[in-house]
């Protein structure tokens, strides 16, 4: 059986936990309101694609993982959360987006609306 990373392992277990929160916030119209009482769930973020191509989004924050699928210029798209990963142009954050399918993309493409993501 081939060894995986510390950081692949981490990356796949954040990926499971955040897929569970999301089904669990969709399963209650009152949970997935940010207003809820008590919070109990973490909030979903938003940002805007700068990247003029298109970005790339990944399964692992990484520059060498494979490609999901590609956001167009200019879209807005929900953030889950945000990780250390490959540098990217100066930026070594990656931020997990919660559209479905839980993909990574570059935070230097990705322009925050709102506050920053929590970390995951």
């Amino acid at each position: 059986m081939a060894r995986m990373s510390v950081r692949t392992v981490s990356t796949r277990v954040g990926i499971a936990v955040a897929a569970a929160a999301t089904l669990a916030a969709t399963a209650s119209p009152a949970l997935a309101d940010d207003s809820a009482v008590g919070g109990h769930h973490p909030p979903v973020y938003k940002g805007r694609v700068t990247a003029k191509s298109g970005l790339l989004l990944r399964d692992a924050p990484t520059r060498g993982s494979r490609v999901v699928r590609v956001e167009p210029y200019h879209a807005i798209v929900p953030i889950y959360c945000k990780t250390s990963g490959d540098n990217v142009g100066g930026n070594h954050l990656w931020y997990l987006l919660t559209d479905g399918t839980w993909a990574w993309g570059s935070a230097k493409y990705i322009d925050n609306i709102g506050r920053a993501p929590r970390w995951c």
